[in-house]
């Protein structure tokens, strides 16, 4: 049975994964292949920020930036600077652009992934960077089949990267997403993923040729 966003929130795989809860800056750089204070500029968001370690670090060394993160869970550590929001990422909308976004490991736990892309493009200001780990193979049709090589295109055609091998989606700037799929639920018995942790599996039906 596939699971709406309020059921899938109450899922142990999803408010209780621990993956990201107390990754700090230097892991970051590491995951993401640069460091986020090279391109922080004016604002840095951070979905499924976790403890929200890596923005009280990186608000000591560049204040005045807004630095914003966002997560499900409210289980922030405590420290000045960042502006630490716990709500969820298919619903949170900021009110500002950003030269910044990622999502390190987050979209994994996420039910409706291409949803979420679709938003979150459109919070990048025109030189802005957008980041996020994504298992394209969890990306499923009605069928349990992955989406496959025609997804991976329509984002390319969109103006997107991927990298298959990192696992990693990225673009710069903002744009408009209009993917042809109709967003059905999500399985969160998946089992795990390339990370070898527990993921969640979203399944949509394609909506048009």
């Amino acid at each position: 049975m596939l699971l709406d966003d309020p059921a899938l929130h109450e899922s142990s795989v999803v408010a209780n994964n621990a993956m990201n809860r107390e990754r700090r800056l230097s892991s970051y750089a590491r995951e993401l292949g640069f460091d986020p204070l090279d391109r922080i500029g004016s604002g840095w968001l951070d979905l499924c920020c976790g403890s929200g370690s890596a923005l009280i670090e990186a608000a000591a060394r560049r204040p005045g930036a807004r630095l914003v993160g966002v997560d499900l869970v409210d289980a922030f550590a405590t420290g000045p600077g960042p502006t630490l929001i716990a709500e969820p990422v298919e619903t949170w909308t900021p009110a500002h652009s950003f030269d910044l976004v990622t999502c390190v490991h987050g979209l994994h736990y996420v039910g409706d992934k291409l949803g979420v892309l679709a938003r979150v493009l459109r919070w990048l200001t025109p030189a802005g960077m957008f980041v996020a780990d994504l298992d394209l193979t969890s990306v499923r049709l009605p069928d349990g089949r992955p989406a496959g090589r025609r997804l991976t295109a329509l984002l390319r055609a969109a103006g997107l990267t991927y990298d298959a091998r990192r696992h990693r989606i990225s673009c710069t700037g903002p744009r408009d997403l209009d993917l042809p799929y109709a967003y059905l639920g999500a399985d969160d018995r998946a089992g795990a993923n390339y990370t070898g942790q527990a993921a969640v599996h979203s399944h949509y039906r394609p909506v048009r040729t």
